[in-house]
This record gives structure tokens, C-alpha cells and sequence, in this order.
């Protein structure tokens, strides 16, 4: 069961990043890497420009963009890019309903949701305010990470605290 677990969660992870990546491309945003896990790589190609890699854990996923030109783009595909990982999880999260996968689905793209330092709503969130500023602030972007993260670890505490 708990392999199943496992399981389900590194697709879920997969099927995350490669929402990000498939909305980059139709934005005409580049990428260079899609990697599922951490540590040494155990397998990898390369197809249409980008490097596909699994790691020896199979902890997290990610896929390195070309941060430079998404940010030329226009915010409501910036957005689009940021959120399509979260997005797919919640279409296969439904398509699933029910089942281990679907609940994995489900659980990733509601911790992506938090404005977590480097989670999905985090960086969406910086996109966000940077354009209703209209310019970078040091001083707002810290204030938005740390209270971004202690209202995110406090939901995750009361959340435990009730038992789910």
C-alpha cells in the first residue's frame, strides 16, 4: 500500500511539472530540464531541447525555465505557466476522484496553493504584487515571503491540530 502511495505521488509530481512545461511552450517560454527527484541522476534523455532526468529519491520535482523570458511575457501567461501544474493536478485529481491517485493529485496541488517560500502561489503571488506595483520592492517581496510563510504553517498546524 504504501508503495502505491509512493507511486501515485512521483506521477502526480511528474504530471505537475509537465503542466508548467507544456504551458511554458504554448506561451513561448523556454525550458531547459524536467527532473523528477533529488540527488544522483539515474536516467535521463533529451527530446525537443529539454533534458529529462530521474533522480535516486524520488522526492519532488521540478522543471528549470527560462525565468528570464517569462517574465517578458504578459502577467496573465506568467500566471497561466505558474498555476498549470496546479491546474492538471486538480483536472486529474477529479478525473480520479476516489482513489489514491486522485487524493495525491489533490494534496499536491492544495500544498502548491500556498504562498510557501518557492511553492506555486508563492511565485504567483510575487508576480502578482510586482505587478501591481509596478516595480520590485525588497522590503514588500520579504514582508509577502515571511507572512506568506507563517500563514501557510499555520493553516498546515491547525489542519494537523483538527485532525484533518
Amino acid at each position: 500500500m504504501f508503495l502505491a502511495y509512493i507511486l501515485c505521488f512521483a506521477v502526480a509530481m511528474l504530471i505537475h511539472e509537465l503542466g508548467h512545461l507544456v504551458a511554458a511552450r504554448a506561451c513561448g517560454v523556454g525550458a531547459t530540464e524536467l527532473g523528477l527527484g533529488w540527488g544522483r541522476k539515474v536516467y535521463g534523455f533529451k527530446w525537443s531541447g529539454v533534458e529529462y532526468k530521474l533522480h535516486a529519491l524520488p522526492i519532488g520535482a521540478y522543471v528549470r525555465l527560462d525565468m528570464a523570458g517569462l517574465q517578458e511575457r504578459p502577467l496573465s501567461q506568467q500566471v497561466l505557466v505558474l498555476l498549470a501544474g496546479v491546474i492538471v493536478n486538480l483536472c486529474a485529481a477529479s478525473l480520479a476522484s476516489g482513489t489514491i491517485f486522485g487524493a495525491m493529485n489533490y494534496l499536491l496541488a492544495a500544498t502548491n496553493l500556498l504562498p510557501f517560500y518557492q511553492q506555486d502561489g508563492w511565485k504567483c503571488g510575487m508576480v502578482l504584487v510586482r505587478a501591481l506595483m509596478q516595480r520590485r520592492s525588497t522590503l514588500v517581496e520579504w514582508t509577502f515571503t515571511i507572512a506568506g510563510g507563517g500563514a501557510s504553517l499555520a493553516l498546515l498546524i491547525a489542519l494537523v491540530m483538527q485532525g484533518f
